[in-house]
């Protein structure tokens, strides 16, 4: 067998293990969610179907398969089918660049489907397109909601992928490469990116709630106001669709905020004491710091309040994106002026900096929280009767 041909049997192979992962994974994230906010919530949660509930992913399965499958008489028929389909496969195919262990260590093969070194490039570039799923699904709908929802969502994307962008600039400078292998093992000589970064990492975490549609940024399916946006006229295996396209987006934002800023498929060095190796074994550290995440995105759904539209707005331009470009001037002027001293002073000044942010949250809010005038003139402020 030619060598080519046997590495792409290869990557078709690993790349079909990363989609039943992923798939699998979602199924059972949308239990596993379920049952976290029933005990956040204080009530049980699904637990009829199977031992404990765990066949309910199944059931939920078997329900959208067999749905009827409703179709809007004014819809864009090809657009209206071909928009979920846009959605989960830009979510699928973002996945497969990030790398889960060192070179060869899965069965003799490397652990990741593709290796670009414009890692990160490609993967926001691919991420940006799974917003043409919602928007297309949206218009093609023939229907007032759905467009607004598709509005919505586009606006938002537009809005936190600048400051998502801008928030990893300070990364790159430090590092000199956009590659996630040589991002993760610049980690592994100077130590996660976090202790660097921080202010950068909660600007990157902020906007990837958004990116995902999560709580409180969760506007494009806004149930009390338009219904559910982009999906009001979705049922059955394509409203599926779209489901898993948000959830595999939240776990391969999770894994890229472990890969970006918290060592990626690296576990802490100190533990090579105790067993030896055991910071390089692949899979296991990403695996455990992915699901660190997704718990914090299910935990964040459970306690916040979802903002209001004007709101969600104002908080991406008024902070986020000028935090992120301050962020990015900073590092710049850090590395030029700093001589042969260490990052460490950056990291301080940037964790002076996410401590400020929290100590002057009540006057910071008045950015995207700002009065209203009614007609009669009487000022109100936002929220309030």
């Amino acid at each position: 067998m030619p060598d080519w041909l046997a590495t792409l049997l290869i990557s078709l192979l690993k790349a079909v293990l990363v989609v039943l992962g992923l798939l699998t994974t979602f199924a059972y994230m949308t239990l596993i969610e379920r049952r976290l906010l029933g005990r956040m919530q204080l009530r049980p949660g699904p637990n009829r179907v199977g031992p404990m509930g765990l066949l309910q992913p199944a059931a939920d399965a078997i329900k959208s398969i067999f749905k009827e499958d409703l179709t809007v008489t004014l819809a864009d028929k090809l657009v209206y089918t071909l928009a979920p389909i846009v959605a989960i496969g830009m979510a699928l195919t973002a996945f497969g660049g990030l790398p889960a262990g060192p070179a060869g260590s899965l069965f003799g093969e490397n652990p990741w489907v593709y290796n670009l070194d414009t890692g990160i490039l490609a993967l926001l570039a691919l991420t940006s397109m799974g917003v043409y799923g919602i928007f297309l699904g949206g218009w093609a709908s023939g229907s007032k909601y759905p467009i607004l929802g598709g509005l919505r969502s586009s606006a938002q994307m537009i809005s936190y992928e600048l400051g998502m962008g801008l928030s990893l600039l300070g990364l790159l400078m430090i590092v000199g490469t956009t590659s996630f292998h040589g991002i993760v093992g610049w980690q592994a000589q100077n130590g996660w990116m976090i202790l660097f970064q921080s202010l950068g990492f909660v600007l990157f975490l902020i906007s990837s709630f958004a990116e995902t549609n999560r709580t409180p940024f969760d506007l494009p399916e806004a149930e009390q106001e338009i219904v559910a946006g982009y999906l009001t006229e979705y049922s059955a295996i394509k409203w599926a669709l779209f489901q898993m396209a948000e959830y595999v987006n939240m776990i391969t934002a999770s894994a890229v905020m472990a890969t970006l800023f918290f060592g990626g498929w690296k576990g802490p060095q100190f533990l090579n004491g105790l067993i030896p190796g055991i910071s390089d074994w692949p899979l296991i550290w990403l695996i455990v710091k992915i699901a660190f995440f997704l718990f914090l995105f299910i935990w964040v759904r459970a306690t916040l309040p979802r903002l209001r539209y004007d709101q969600l707005m104002r908080f991406g331009w008024k902070l986020v994106l000028p935090l992120a470009l301050a962020n990015t001037v900073m590092t710049a002027a850090f590395l030029a002026f700093r001589g042969s001293g260490g990052l460490w002073f950056l990291g301080v000044l940037s964790l002076a900096g996410v401590l400020a942010l929290l100590v002057m949250s009540d006057r910071v809010r008045t950015l995207w929280n700002q009065p209203s005038i009614h007609p009669e003139g009487d000022i109100v402020r936002a929220g309030g009767d």
